[in-house]
């Protein structure tokens, strides 16, 4: 991932030095295993953690020789701690480290996605409770439908975002297995207590079974739930830049002093910040299909999986972090305009209280269809002629002889729309 969209805590997780550093940690566990087990002589897993050191240009070196990874880094490991290291990985194959140490990154990485997920959440709480009673308008198809409060359109996102978070616990669960089963799973040539000791030592669950690799549905179903709070971050974002518009203006982001907003216009703020949450959400869910794809795998095992894995691994988990962190900076830092908001509720000059109006004609005896062409004839007048509805509406004789003036008069008020606004967040903020 480029660094323009990275985090230092991330990258270092998917730094060749960190991995070959997880790589170690399990060769030292199963040495130490093997150890105990009586397998190998004592002392090994001790020298090699003592003399062990990663040289990640060595490894490099090595590989472009033998042409494999492991190898080149078992040997790179021998060159500095001697004789003793030739006990290492006995009995395991690649996909042992591999693995068992590509779940220990993406575990790493989920549990600083939560971080950020925690963030948000906290954001949100804060805002929506500023906001619980302030009114704007609701709108579906783009259209004015009927007031909410902005603090109900952050409850909704909180509580979309508390969804992730679980389902991201269960993700790092998912993933959070040690295979040290041999070439093709069958523990042949390694006692499964090794498997069951790395595991424990490292903070994983024992795989079930694996074959020569961990099942790829456990990582399919980890890069599926990313994807998913990519589209949760592109909801929040997309709300963002629509408020933003020029002809709505409910909110904007944060416009620094010195910011810029158009090389060419001096007087543009523009939503760059979410619009740019837009992209990098695309990126994250575009790694979702080869997650999937990477399930069926020949026989035991291929490496077509390998190549998919060593892009989304990193890119994936980097790229959703900074995305996370940029969302909470962007809803931390937002302006809100209540008075817009109540502006723009206005702007359509009472026809959003057209609902209330017709369910109080059919209360007092008109059919349902009828009373919906009345009101519908009269808010199409007033949209097309830019009319007051409750003016239009209190000089007809059929409504006003079926609701008094005063009971109309209460129809155009917000009232009934926010009598349930402390049920709903005593249900999400519980």
């Amino acid at each position: 991932m480029i660094s323009r969209y990275s985090r230092k805590e991330l990258t270092d997780i998917w730094s060749e030095e960190n991995k070959y550093k997880i790589w170690l940690k399990v060769e030292i566990a199963a040495a130490q295993a093997m150890e105990k087990l009586g397998h190998i002589p004592k002392g090994v897993a001790a020298t090699v953690k003592k003399k062990g050191r990663i040289d990640v240009k060595r490894i490099h070196s090595i590989e472009s020789k033998v042409k494999h990874d492991v190898i080149a880094f078992l040997t790179s490991i021998t060159e500095k701690t001697g004789i003793k290291s030739r006990y290492l990985h006995q009995g395991m194959t690649s996909s042992d480290v591999l693995d068992t140490s590509f779940n220990i990154q993406l575990v790493q990485s989920g549990k600083i996605l939560l971080k950020d997920i925690n963030q948000i959440l906290n954001v949100l709480r804060k805002k929506a409770k500023k906001y619980k009673l302030t009114p704007c308008i609701g709108r579906s198809h783009g259209i004015h439908a009927e007031p909410l409060t902005f603090g109900l359109k952050l409850a909704s996102f909180y509580e979309e975002f508390k969804r992730n978070k679980k389902r991201l616990e269960i993700a790092i669960d998912e993933v959070s297995t040690c295979a040290i089963s041999g070439a093709v799973g069958t523990f042949a040539n390694i006692n499964p207590n090794v498997e069951k000791y790395v595991a424990k030592k490292l903070g994983l669950k024992i795989e079930p079974i694996s074959t020569q690799v961990i099942p790829r549905d456990r990582h399919a179903f980890y890069f599926s739930v990313l994807g998913i709070i990519a589209g949760s971050v592109e909801r929040v974002a997309t709300e963002i830049r629509h408020l933003q518009r020029t002809e709505v203006y409910e909110l904007q982001e944060y416009f620094s002093k010195k910011q810029k907003g158009s090389s060419a216009m001096p007087h543009k703020k523009n939503p760059i910040l979410s619009e740019n949450l837009t992209g990098l959400s695309r990126m994250v869910r575009s790694y979702v299909v080869p997650a999937l794809e990477n399930i069926a795998l020949w026989h035991e095992r291929d490496i077509s999986h390998s190549s998919v894995e060593r892009n989304i691994g990193p890119d994936a988990n980097i790229t959703l972090d900074f995305a996370l962190i940029r969302l909470a900076n962007i809803l931390e830092n937002m302006i809100i305009y209540p008075k817009k908001m109540t502006a723009n509720i206005n702007i359509t000059k009472g026809i959003i209280f057209s609902q209330e109006l017709m369910l109080e004609l059919t209360k007092s005896g008109i059919s349902r269809e009828k009373a919906y062409k009345i009101v519908q004839t009269h808010a199409k007048k007033c949209l097309s002629q830019n009319l007051n509805l409750f003016e239009v509406v209190k000089k007809n004789k059929i409504i006003t002889d079926k609701i008094p003036l005063n009971k109309l008069k209460k129809i155009f008020n917000y009232s009934s729309h926010f009598k349930n606004v402390n049920l709903i967040f005593n249900r999400v903020f519980r």
